[in-house]
């Protein structure tokens, strides 16, 4: 379980980051309303027709087809992947949370979901914490080292200023542009390794170097942007282009820089990737998975289909 006041804290910086995003309170939102009340979750659900596939669930352990259960550690970040929408009261809601619901669905067991900081899920996979993990993980070439992945979505890594900066002028193809600037991104993400990996660049192009600055939550990257504490975020496409999109928003979208395969996260050696990229493909043969993309917004990140651990992309940048 979680230590006393996480669960709390993670809605909280969840809101926070509605609240810096999302329309005011003005209009249909009502007198009780709040910024965060008006990102409602979708009214779409495609989740509720699946049904268990028989076949696919005996690809589960025996014990585990016992038990029914499956523990889930989730990061609940931001829209569209996983947040807490209309407040901190209601259950998360989002993309990964659609998927993993309807992959129990087709395996017939119920999920037993954890709320969690992202960079405490894996280290938690090896130690049979959780069964599984979502908060859009991206595949690499580290994390295969230790960890199983199934595929389920393509996602990966962009960047966003404050509406309104002129720090950056167009899309993020090479590093050597953030030479000079700070950059806010998320402890143990594929985002912080790849800016410390490349941090030499702008010694390199003979230019003062960038400065990284890393939070644990994604509404204390958001309110260190507005605050001037930092000059960019380094974050996910989906996430960042949605946040942009936002009738209120105050950030703008700078574009892709590098595409990553994401995926359900296990343990090394989980007996469970068979059966959960089966559940996949069944979701992408039904119709379900196209659906659930739909409500989100991000059908541009479908993949064709679920893969267990497929290699690294390479940077185009590289």
């Amino acid at each position: 379980m979680n230590v006393p006041g996480t669960r709390t804290r993670l809605r909280t910086a969840a809101a926070l980051a509605l609240l810096l995003l999302a329309p005011t309170a003005c209009g249909s939102g009502g007198p009780e309303g709040t910024a965060a009340n008006a990102q409602a979750s979708p009214a779409d659900d495609p989740v509720a027709a699946v049904r268990t596939v028989e076949s696919i669930a005996a690809l589960l352990p025996a014990d585990v087809r016992k038990a029914g259960t499956l523990r889930v550690g989730s990061s609940i970040g931001s829209p569209p992947a996983a947040y807490y929408p209309d407040g901190a009261d209601k259950p998360p809601a989002g993309q990964d949370i659609d998927i993993a619901d309807a992959v129990a669905k087709v395996l017939g067991v119920r999920l037993e979901r954890q709320d969690a900081s992202f960079e405490t899920i894996l280290p938690a996979l090896s130690s049979g914490k959780y069964d599984f993990g979502t908060g859009n993980f991206g595949v690499t070439r580290e994390r295969l080292k230790t960890i199983d992945f199934v595929t389920y979505i393509n996602d990966g890594q962009g960047f966003a200023v404050k509406k309104g900066s002129t720090v950056l002028a167009s899309k993020v193809t090479d590093l050597t542009q953030l030479c000079g600037l700070t950059i806010g991104t998320g402890a143990g993400t594929t985002f912080e390794t790849t800016l410390i990996a490349q941090k030499g660049v702008c010694a390199k192009a003979g230019r003062k170097p960038y400065h990284v600055k890393v939070y644990s939550e994604n509404g204390a990257t958001l309110t260190a942007l507005q605050q001037g504490r930092i000059d960019v975020i380094m974050s996910t496409i989906n996430g960042l282009r949605h946040q942009a999109a936002q009738p209120a928003s105050q950030t703008t979208f700078l574009g892709e820089y590098h595409r990553l395969d994401v995926g359900f996260a296990f343990k090394k050696g989980s007996p469970l990737t068979k059966a959960f990229q089966a559940a996949v493909n069944e979701l992408i043969d039904n119709g379900t998975y196209a659906r659930i993309l739909k409500k989100w917004g991000t059908s541009a990140s479908a993949i064709e289909r679920s893969r267990i651990n497929p290699p690294e992309h390479a940077p185009e940048h590289a």
